[in-house]
């Protein structure tokens, strides 16, 4: 079964005749080009980042990172010990408002998070 192809039709200027009294142009039409589907917006992402403190116990910030950030032990272990080591660890990147949720959850248990934009 042959495939059947897009033909554009071009513009024929008519040849003049004398009861036309002017010459117009025949327009012929062409198909508009497909313009691509728009993309969906994608929110950007923002980081929840876990400081180091020395008040709360090791211990207790891997259960609470476990608890609210729903990691596994090994997982929450790895930010502990990063943010114990470097100061800040990244815990999870998630749209601003789960993020800003998270925050407000990980204050309440009195460890110190901060949120920002994803680069």
């Amino acid at each position: 079964m042959p495939q059947e192809t897009q033909r554009e039709e071009e513009v024929v200027p008519p040849s003049p005749s004398p009861d036309s009294g002017g010459s117009k142009p025949a327009v012929a039409t062409r198909p508009a080009p497909a313009r691509p589907a728009p993309k969906p917006t994608v929110p950007s992402g923002w980081k929840v980042l876990l400081h180091n403190d020395d008040v709360n116990e090791m211990g207790y910030v891997v259960d609470t990172v476990s608890r609210i950030a729903r990691l596994n032990l090994p997982a929450a272990t790895r930010c502990m010990v990063e943010a114990h080591r470097k100061g800040v660890s990244l815990v999870t990147v998630t749209h601003r408002e789960r993020a800003e949720f998270l925050e407000e959850q990980f204050r309440s248990c009195r460890l110190i998070v901060t949120i920002e934009p994803e680069a």
